[in-house]
């Protein structure tokens, strides 16, 4: 069933599958892995053997630091919008095919969450943190649209006004503040309490009444679909148009060559 998916580590754990980021030093996704995570939530709604997912990071230094800068720049300067084309359609599928996911998604977030990163941890049912790792969406930093997700689940998360200042500046939450905020559930000082709670609740979920637990979690996602239904496409829009900015461009070659960015408003 999962043939295709190469670039993310999957482990079965009993009726619980993990699904691993595993792209150094950061776990920024490479292509290969950003196409895998557009695929991945469908596959699984088609396995009988699986009640429960696993969300995290490789190593203990990020869950997933964002997107590639350096690939950002190549895009731009190739004037690539086939490149652009496919990676908008990959960013709609990875969110929407994460609301259509059936059955409970538990992020386990073991260091920095920027970008990409936050969209995916801001995606999933039941989120803990490390209590010292940061969370941000970094978009207008680098002088594009937070179209792919944040603009989409931090305001029902955390609240409008609190989703508006974080968007608006990319200032990062630690694991504590993130969970005071309502962005996740939960945050633990170490690896260890992590792992107890997640696969403690995984188990948990796991040895849940299958039916009742994944249409509960389909009903509650109805919600959520509802209210986002048109908005994805919207969002990616705005995104599309901040991407070919000259803004964008300076940010990328400002954080190239360790500089203040200058910006013009093009």
């Amino acid at each position: 069933m999962y043939e295709s998916i190469k670039e993310l580590k999957l482990e079965k754990r009993g009726r619980i599958l993990v699904i691993a980021m595993d792209c150094p030093p950061m776990n920024s996704p490479s292509p290969e892995a950003h196409t895998e995570l557009a695929q991945i939530f469908e596959l699984i709604n088609h396995d009988r053997e699986t009640d429960v997912v696993v969300l995290t990071g490789a190593g203990e230094k990020a869950f997933s630091a964002g997107g590639d800068i350096k690939r950002m720049m190549e895009r731009y300067e190739n004037n690539d919008h086939t490149m652009w084309y496919y990676q908008m359609l990959e960013a709609r599928h990875i969110v929407e095919s994460m609301l259509r996911l059936e059955k409970p998604l538990i992020g386990r977030i073991n260091g920095h969450a920027m970008g990409l990163g936050a969209t995916l941890a801001s995606l999933c049912d039941i989120t803990y943190m490390m209590a010292n790792a940061k969370i941000a969406d970094t978009h207008v930093n680098v002088g594009m649209t937070a179209g792919d997700g944040g603009a989409l689940t931090w305001p029902l998360l955390m609240g409008f006004p609190k989703a508006r200042y974080h968007l608006f500046t990319g200032e990062p939450l630690t694991g504590r503040q993130a969970a005071e905020a309502g962005l996740i559930n939960e945050a633990v000082e170490t690896f260890e309490e992590l792992d107890e709670k997640v696969y403690g609740l995984a188990q948990r979920l796991a040895d849940s009444p299958r039916v009742a637990l994944h249409t509960t979690k389909r009903a509650i996602n109805l919600v959520m679909r509802n209210m986002l239904e048109g908005l994805i496409e919207a969002h990616l829009g705005m995104e599309t148009q901040s991407a070919w900015t000259k803004d964008h461009y300076e940010a990328g070659k400002a954080f190239a060559e360790r500089r203040a960015p200058k910006f013009t408003g093009e």
